[in-house]
């Protein structure tokens, strides 16, 4: 990074703002590798070509998250598409597709984000949407992470006590680090109690593996363009949601571009889809991660270099990440949530004209309901936007309370 910037970001971090940060690749990052590897292996990937595929997307994810956010100064926060996996993962396996085949329905992926971001036209789609329904959105999405957090006590109920006891006392005490002592506080517990996995860490560094693209009208069908639909409708679109509720102004369509393009440069390598990220953006731009919003951008940097270092150290930070249990992770994750799921709630219920409509688009995302492949969110914003249609359309508009 240039050296201004450099000094600039190590002069706006923060104890908080990290934490924030390494939360966010320790939750999207645990919460969804294995659907990454069921994919991979649905096209016979290699040991070999798993780990490339490690090193294309915490590459691409990095310096999309880190490069941007240094230059706006704002949190933008990048992530590979996990919807997107789980429909390799099927469609892989149900067409018995090669690795080339795979790799070029990646590379048309990536022309297709491309072009919507040149185009500039999911943008337009999303201007249209109220912030009502947009908070709905958001609320509906991260309220899934915030009953993981209280369901674990099922099956870890110690950890899941102690973890929420450090949360609360720190919101009291000393509230701007209430995340980090809580991390702390779960880790030292799972640590005492030997439920850290260390035997997952390995100490290698990644490869990068070529594959040259095949294309195929089948793949095209079955790989490229359901991969496209989901991404942008179960990630950008909840991704450019988080970056209005949250107050940020984003220039969405360049970005898309650039995470077309990334997908594009890397694809060979296994990057299948780069997008916006929704609940580990949420972590890194709420009030959690520093009080002041012009440095939170910092929390999302230190995501990128993170994620960086997940790429190139690949199987070391995958056994360090996955080595912590799935009961701490869903617990700091729910807590680190609660502001993002609270604010959300707050603006999508404040007007009275659209309380209902955005009750709705927050039920239905938060349902987790797939229809035609298509996750909870999309449907949410459609249901949402039908019953505010049906309910305002030809009426005279309410003046708006001011923000």
């Amino acid at each position: 990074m240039p050296q201004s910037a450099a000094m600039q970001f190590f002069k706006d971090l923060s104890l908080s703002a990290f934490t924030a940060g390494f939360v966010a690749v320790l939750v999207g990052f645990t919460s969804s590798v294995a659907i990454v590897f069921q994919a991979a292996q649905a096209f016979g990937a290699t040991p070999e070509q798993i780990t490339s595929w490690m090193w294309a997307l915490g590459l691409g994810m990095g310096l999309c998250s880190l490069i941007p956010s240094l230059i706006l100064r704002q949190p933008v926060m990048v992530a590979w598409s996990t919807p997107g996996a789980a429909v390799l993962a099927t469609a892989g396996l149900a067409g018995s597709f090669s690795m080339g085949e795979a790799v070029g329905a990646f590379m048309v992926c990536a022309l297709l984000i491309t072009l919507a971001g040149v185009t500039g036209w999911f943008e337009r789609v999303m201007n249209r949407i109220p912030m009502e329904l947009a908070s709905a959105l958001l609320a509906g999405v991260l309220a899934r992470f915030g009953m993981q957090a209280f369901a674990a006590v099922q099956t870890a109920l110690p950890l899941v006590l102690v973890m929420l006891a450090s949360y609360l006392f720190a919101r009291r005490l000393l509230p701007r680090y209430a995340v980090v002592l809580t991390l702390v506080a779960g880790v030292a517990w799972a640590a005492g109690n030997g439920q850290m996995r260390w035997s997952a860490v390995h100490w290698a560094l990644a490869t990068p593996v070529f594959t040259a693209p095949q294309f195929s009208l089948q793949a095209l069908m079955s790989l490229a363009l359901p991969l496209f639909i989901v991404t942008m409708a179960s990630q950008n679109l909840p991704g450019v949601a988080v970056m209005r509720a949250t107050g940020y102004q984003l220039p969405v369509s360049r970005l898309i571009t650039l995470t077309g393009l990334t997908t594009l440069v890397l694809a060979p390598f296994g990057a299948f889809a780069l997008n916006f990220s929704a609940i580990t953006a949420a972590i890194c731009m709420g009030p959690e991660a520093h009080p002041d919003r012009a440095r939170r951008y910092t929390a999302a940097a230190s995501c990128g270099l993170l994620y960086i270092a997940v790429g190139i150290f690949g199987a070391v930070v995958t056994g360090l990440l996955t080595a912590f249990p799935q009961e701490l992770v869903v617990a700091i994750a729910g807590l680190a949530l609660l502001g993002a799921i609270g604010g959300g709630l707050a603006s999508a219920l404040q007007a009275e004209a659209h309380r209902e409509a955005a009750l709705i688009t927050f039920l239905v995302t938060l349902s987790g309901v797939t229809i035609a492949g298509i996750g909870s969110a999309f449907w949410g914003v459609v249901a949402g936007s039908i019953a505010l249609f049906v309910q305002q359309y030809g009426r005279p508009r309410a003046p708006q309370a001011p923000r």
